[in-house]
């Protein structure tokens, strides 16, 4: 009986790490610009249209935003003190005008470090990794029935953990199309909700980075027979944004404003080293 199980498990571990070595190919990719695969996907440029529709919106709430606040302030004096200076209210708005425009450069920038960071440390652990699948598969066979339901388990939570990575492309995709939407609060003394918008669109971007990462050392620890090692680092990537949710938390004084400061700042001082270690 545990002969045939072994077998069941030897053919089902065989195909697994055949679709799993060619499945972690460009998730980087796919998790940072959804839009792009699903209109491969439909044949449609729907998707990325989305964009222009929540980008002329935004900037439309903007403006109107701006109108009613200067209205009430310094019209009607019901909004705010009345007193207080043209150039604030003047600064808020070009600010989130400003942002709204820039935001997908930014962002472009912002996918190139972490799929850079990412294929760099993944070239690192992949260096020099076994790949004789067969020999793998028959060492997980000759282990006993134990080490080949581990095994099972982990091409489980493997797999959980790719629809977690196309679950997260998608969430990254919703907050990119609403950064115009979040930009209107940066209109308000607080913020509004951009504060917290930005802080949801880091932590999620960062969690891809830590899940490929992890995934891919799980494999190696896996393929070199650290199964307890490699089940340990995929169980890690599949509660990885709950991990950096605990941490990842914008300070009371961190403005929107200083905060896509410190993102153009880091991908500007990322291009400029790149340059110079390329040359």
């Amino acid at each position: 009986m545990e002969f045939v199980i072994m077998l069941l498990i030897s053919a089902i571990l065989t195909g697994c790490m055949l679709y799993v070595n060619t499945m972690l190919e460009g998730i980087v990719p796919i998790a940072l610009h959804a839009e792009d695969y699903m209109d491969t996907l439909l044949g449609t440029n729907g998707v990325s249209g989305i964009f222009d529709i929540f980008f002329a919106f935004g900037v439309s709430l903007i403006i109107l935003k701006f109108l009613k606040k200067g209205f009430e302030r310094y019209i009607l004096w019901t909004e705010g003190d009345a007193d207080t200076e043209p150039i604030i209210l003047l600064t808020g708005f070009f600010k989130a005008l400003a942002v709204s425009i820039c935001f997908p450069t930014l962002y472009d920038w912002l996918a190139e470090i972490v799929a850079d960071m990412s294929s760099q440390v993944i070239t690192i652990i992949s260096d020099d990794m076994a790949t004789d699948f067969t020999a793998i598969i028959t060492g997980i066979s000759t282990a006993g029935i134990f080490t080949g339901i581990l095994s099972l388990i982990f091409f489980i939570c493997f797999f959980m953990l790719y629809i977690q990575f196309l679950t997260r492309g998608l969430e990254i995709l919703i907050l990119r199309v609403g950064v115009p939407l979040a930009c209107v609060g940066l209109m308000d003394n607080d913020n509004g909700i951009f504060r917290t918008y930005i802080q949801k669109f880091f932590q999620s971007t960062l969690a891809v980075m830590v899940q490929i990462i992890l995934a891919k050392l799980g494999i190696a620890l896996m393929l070199n027979m650290h199964v307890f090692w490699g089940l340990a680092a995929l169980l890690l990537a599949l509660r990885t944004p709950k991990f950096l949710q605990e941490f990842i938390i914008v300070s009371g004084g961190q403005g929107g404003g200083g905060m896509m400061n410190k993102v153009y700042s880091t991908a500007r001082i990322y291009q400029m080293g790149k340059s110079v270690i390329t040359k």
